[in-house]
């Protein structure tokens, strides 16, 4: 007879299973907030700034984006200690996953940003709009509408991701995968539990923000008109 599964071995970690859920989702929801945040400064600076800023944000963007994000998240857990500057395993997790996300969508809003004419903002100045009002109805909200498919695809990227944040003792719910199998040696099981709430928590998220994605842009385009 072959090996038989039983499912029911999971029923007592159930509310590890909730903990590492509840972790992985939070730090996806915070870290898109923050890292989308800090992507609009950094495309905005890249195109706009003086030639050292530009440079200097270059460097950030390409070195994250040419490197593994797990050896990001160790230089910021393990790495910066040696430096006197100590974070904790779940600050680090944030702060890593923030300024990953940040650099591969700062490019991604770049090239949308790019995509806007100059006479869109020459006419929105001679309307009376001030720069900053130019750039955020004129530049930003069009160039999010244009990539916000990428930006959501990112972001569940960073979110699959966060699946390595584990590795320094994050509870998220690849640590609480770990944590079962350790005790009840259910490895099937419990990984492919594991993987099926990945798979629903990547689609469950998709729509969400597809869902606000819509909202968001047709209140602005509303408001346009």
């Amino acid at each position: 007879m072959g090996p038989t599964l039983d499912f029911l071995t999971l029923l007592p970690y159930v509310s590890e299973l909730l903990k590492g859920l509840t972790t992985t989702v939070v730090l996806t929801v915070v870290t898109t907030l923050t890292g989308l945040s800090l992507a609009v400064a950094v495309a905005y600076l890249r195109v706009n700034a003086q030639p050292w800023v530009r440079w200097g944000l270059g460097g950030y963007v390409e070195v994250t984006r040419n490197t593994p994000f797990i050896v990001q998240l160790f230089f910021i857990f393990f790495g910066l200690p040696g430096l006197g500057i100590k974070i904790d395993a779940i600050t680090a997790a944030f702060i890593a996953m923030t300024l990953n996300l940040a650099a591969y969508s700062a490019e991604i809003l770049r090239a949308g940003i790019s995509a806007t004419a100059k006479g869109q903002l020459e006419a929105g100045r001679a309307l009376g709009m001030t720069t900053l009002q130019s750039y955020r109805h004129i530049v930003l909200v069009p160039a999010f509408a244009r990539v916000y498919p990428a930006l959501i695809s990112q972001s569940i990227i960073v979110m699959l991701g966060s699946a390595v944040v584990s590795q320094i003792s994050v509870f998220d719910l690849t640590y609480a995968a770990n944590f079962i199998q350790s005790r009840n040696f259910r490895s099937f099981e419990v990984y492919l539990l594991i993987t099926l709430v990945y798979l629903l928590l990547a689609f469950g998220l998709r729509r969400s923000f597809m869902l606000v994605g819509k909202r968001v842009f047709a209140y602005q385009q509303g408001e346009q008109r």
